[in-house]
């Protein structure tokens, strides 16, 4: 990704429309050791059609695994799976740094349907 300090780019609205990005509900959380940075691995339900999705996020400093479980989160669908380790993440999950650099989720005002797309 880029920096966090300055604004990118101009995209169009046609090269924003591309970037697909969903609410999930968190169904399932677990700390992942493996990884280099501490993070946490995560089952989003995004709901039909896109069902359940697996994805890591660098989220420990705020968050536990338990206490995700059931929240709602946005993430980029439509990006290539990666592979982090032993594990394939297959969505981004999304977050802002605060002034430490650390990451806090993004989250909706009221619940919203899995699977609803942000526009």
């Amino acid at each position: 990704m880029g920096s966090t300090s300055g604004i990118k780019p101009e995209i169009s609205f046609a090269d924003f429309d591309r970037v697909d990005i969903r609410a999930g509900t968190i169904v399932e959380a677990a700390p992942f050791p493996e990884a280099r940075k501490p993070t946490i691995k995560l089952k989003i339900d995004f709901g039909a059609p896109l069902g359940v999705k697996k994805s890591s996020a660098q989220i420990t400093k705020y968050y536990s695994p338990e206490a995700l479980i059931g929240r709602q989160v946005f993430a980029v669908v439509n990006v290539p799976p990666r592979q982090i380790g032993p594990f394939m993440s297959e969505v981004l999950t999304l977050g802002f740094p605060d002034e430490q650099g650390e990451v806090v989720l993004g989250a909706v005002e009221r619940r919203v349907p899995d699977g609803g797309r942000l526009f």
